[in-house]
């Protein structure tokens, strides 16, 4: 009997002993190893009239970029070499004060190929403690909830002008028309519904049906603001802010999604009404107080629209 008793113990430490191992690994994997699996997923989307020629967007978000992070300033300056037609980046580029310069040096290379930006909860307050469990859909109306006010002002008019010296248009709560691709591109955007600055009135008012293309633009992808789009005739909106739910559970998907969208819908490529679809990114970083990410790496996406009769490419991250 004391053998089997001294058996069972040392089962017992060793099954003890193996999820230890397994926890300690996982979290070691969680916040070192996947927060800097940086990686370029490819989508197609089926907008344009038949027999159009591609038109590829290169779709950056959520940088929340530390001046010390140098792997990925240069995984972004990579980027260039994809030739995009358009850039659009969907907000929250800064995660500190100092981040401006950092931001410009990773984003430099794509200068002068059109682009339009937006600004996110974090590009105008610094980043407060909280893990991301307390983050959730129904804490989405209190931008204090979301890390956003509450921490400190962020230089938001060094962002712009940094972002602007790229030959990248502003859409805070604008709308254009640019030349891009070849085509004429109508562009709508608004500022961050997050912390409650969208202002959609402001550009409200039905596709400039002399464009080619309509793609509306925000950073935190609540469905009003997505439906107000859609139902101006926008082919395409493109958002952030979620990070794809950050930590994915097999089976289940993301916990959270930090704002109104479903948890179904927090990350890729969905048809939203009719013809018209919503693209939101996974992110390319995560706030310095949630370092952590899993079954959900950081990402840039290349969308490649074409003709409608084309069939949605899947992804093995969706």
């Amino acid at each position: 009997m004391a053998m089997r008793s001294r058996r069972g113990r040392a089962t017992l430490w060793l099954a003890a002993g193996l999820v230890g191992v397994a926890a300690v690994g996982t979290a070691y994997y969680a916040t070192v190893i996947e927060p800097r699996s940086w990686r370029l997923r490819r989508l197609d989307v089926p907008v344009l009239p038949p027999d159009s020629e591609p038109f590829r967007i290169l779709h950056i978000s959520d940088l929340h970029m530390l001046a010390r992070q140098h792997g990925k300033q240069a995984w972004l300056r990579g980027l260039a070499a994809l030739d995009p037609d358009l850039v659009v980046v969907t907000g929250d580029n800064l995660a500190a004060e100092d981040a401006v310069d950092s931001v410009l040096h990773a984003l430099s290379p794509l200068a002068e190929r059109p682009g339009a930006f937006v600004l996110g909860n974090s590009d105008y307050y610094g980043p407060v403690p909280k893990g991301p469990w307390q983050y959730s859909s129904a804490a989405s109306t209190s931008s204090a909830a979301l890390g956003g006010r509450g921490g400190a002002p962020m230089p938001t008019r060094e962002l712009c002008k940094a972002l602007r010296s790229l030959g990248w248009s502003e859409l805070t709560n604008q709308r254009i028309v640019i030349d891009a691709g070849g085509r004429r591109v109508e562009l709508s955007g608004v500022d961050d519904p997050s912390l409650r600055r969208d202002d959609y009135a402001a550009v409200a008012g039905r596709i400039d049906a002399s464009a080619d293309l309509h793609i509306g633009l925000t950073h935190s992808p609540e469905p009003d603001v997505v439906t107000s789009f859609m139902t101006d005739g926008f082919e395409l909106v493109l958002a952030g802010h979620t990070h794809g739910g950050q930590v994915r559970i097999p089976g289940y998907g993301a916990v959270v999604t930090s704002c109104g969208i479903d948890r179904q819908r927090a990350r890729g490529l969905h048809r939203w009404r009719g013809n018209s679809f919503l693209h939101i990114s996974a992110g390319i970083g995560t706030s310095p107080y949630a370092p952590v990410r899993f079954g959900c790496p950081p990402e840039a996406i290349m969308l490649t629209l074409v003709p409608a009769a084309s069939i949605v490419t899947k992804t093995a991250l969706q």
